[in-house]
């Protein structure tokens, strides 16, 4: 018998000339077509002659079985979805469930997906220009996603200043959720952050409210929504909410001139290259700057500071300070070395601020499985190693020398300093100090701006 076909076609925001082509072919090529109630009755126009099974709002799964029976008996299936069949959509469910009942790419049954226009595309149409810059889109269904997970993907959207596109707002049962997130944004977003609500966008019922980060919860919000909420360079304007590019950045007045300092086709100057220059040029500044005070400054890891100061070139060096990075695989090797660097300081920080400072020599150490123990008769310190992926040597002057211990989130687990003998470090313990820096330490190469003309299909 032959094998049928699954189309998982998202057919866009709902209006017939938001449809693509293919999602036209798609459903004029079905035997029968699938979908969630609303969506049925959205494209009944092209439903003529066909079988149609209509699901509710729950039943997303039941879907699915049903398009895999329908095609295991030799018939084209439209499995049909609003926006795009793959943002919030049937499609990964679809393939968890043929997957799971065996099915392979070669067995049979072909499998396609037709792209649609998403919501948050539609909607974003609907006010301006908001995506114009790096976003997101975050559910705050809770249904099927732990709070928990969605709150730090909240906190990581704002500290990371995306715009962000909101599904699933709000429902009937589900309302303290846009509270929550309204809450999240606001550490780090101005009140004054442009929103914009669309309802039903390209719809008959559609609807939109321009409103303010602080006052988004207190509008009329429900399943039906899309939300979007700017990015810190949002700016609302004659009705419109538009994100900039970023060429103000780099042009007067937007088609002048390249500002000073800035070349057309190159990286700004605050982009990798500038930030870590700006980074060292502090540190000269402020010479009695530690790299973690140079972090909070920036509001960066300390990773990201070390970084910038092993990237020094002549003439462009962060004081006196000098670093180079540790690869992961020479971490244990370098724990080893510490051995011949005398009597050290072992300092480790906790998130609430809390600073523990222990004396110890290296013999201290032991390893136990995944944990590295420094234990004698005055203190208890355990590391879990595997949170340890690189680390640093850092160099400052004559007054520290030691290395920094760091997680894959740049930053410090724990920190290794050498202990001055009254105003000098002990000669035997420095010099074994820098042999171990100049064997294991890996000299970072600053990163040269490479003059290319950016086309991209975006521009």
């Amino acid at each position: 018998m032959n094998k049928g076909k699954i189309l998982l076609v998202g057919f866009g925001p709902g209006a017939p000339e938001h449809m693509t082509y293919r999602a036209r072919a798609a459903i004029a090529e079905a035997d029968v077509v699938i979908g969630y109630s609303t969506y049925i009755k959205l494209v009944q126009e092209l439903l003529e002659g066909k079988e149609v099974i209509r699901k509710g709002m729950t039943e997303e799964i039941d879907r699915c079985i049903e398009a895999y029976d329908q095609a295991m008996l030799g018939k084209t299936v439209a499995l049909i979805s609003s926006g795009d069949i793959g943002v919030y959509g049937m499609a990964g469910p679809t393939y968890e469930v043929l997957l799971q009942a065996g099915w392979t790419p070669d067995s049979g049954i072909t499998v396609e997906v037709i792209p649609g226009a998403t919501a948050l595309n539609a909607c974003a149409a609907l006010v301006g220009a908001p995506l114009t810059h790096d976003f997101c889109s975050i559910s705050l269904s809770d249904l099927l996603t732990p709070w928990p997970t969605i709150a730090r993907r909240l906190e990581a959207a704002a500290r990371g200043d995306f715009v962000v596109a909101l599904y699933n707002p709000k429902s009937g049962r589900r309302t303290g959720q846009i509270v929550e997130a309204q809450r999240i944004l606001l550490r780090h977003r101005g009140p004054e952050t442009p929103v914009a609500i669309i309802k039903s966008g390209y719809r008959q019922r559609q609807a939109i409210q321009m409103t303010t980060l602080a006052q988004m919860a207190d509008c009329e919000i429900g399943m039906l929504c899309t939300v979007l909420i700017g990015n810190s360079s949002t700016f609302a304007r004659e009705g419109l909410m538009i994100t900039p590019r970023g060429y103000a950045n780099k042009y007067d007045n937007l088609t002048g001139d390249a500002k000073t300092g800035e070349q057309a086709g190159r990286s700004l100057s605050m982009g990798l290259t500038g930030w870590h220059a700006c980074v060292r040029k502090y540190l000269r500044e402020n010479p009695a700057a530690t790299p973690r005070e140079a972090a909070a400054h920036f509001d960066a890891p300390l990773d990201e500071m070390l970084a910038a100061i092993a990237a020094a070139r002549p003439g462009d060096e962060a004081g006196d300070r000098q670093a180079r990075r540790i690869d992961a695989e020479q971490v244990d090797a370098v724990l080893n070395a510490a051995n011949d660097w005398g009597r050290l300081r072992a300092v480790i920080r906790s998130e609430a601020g809390a600073v523990a400072e222990l004396l110890l020599d290296a013999r201290d150490f032991t390893r136990r499985g995944d944990w590295l123990n420094m234990t004698n008769e005055h203190c208890h310190l355990h590391v879990d190693r595997q949170r340890i992926v690189s680390a640093w040597f850092l160099s400052q002057g004559d007054r520290q020398h030691g290395v920094y211990f760091v997680d894959g989130y740049g930053a410090v687990v724990f920190s290794l300093l050498l202990i001055k003998a009254g105003e000098t470090f002990d000669a035997a313990a420095l010099n074994a100090y820098r042999d171990a820096c100049e064997h294991y330490g890996r000299a970072i190469a600053a990163i040269e701006d490479v003059e290319t003309e950016e086309a991209t299909s975006d521009e």
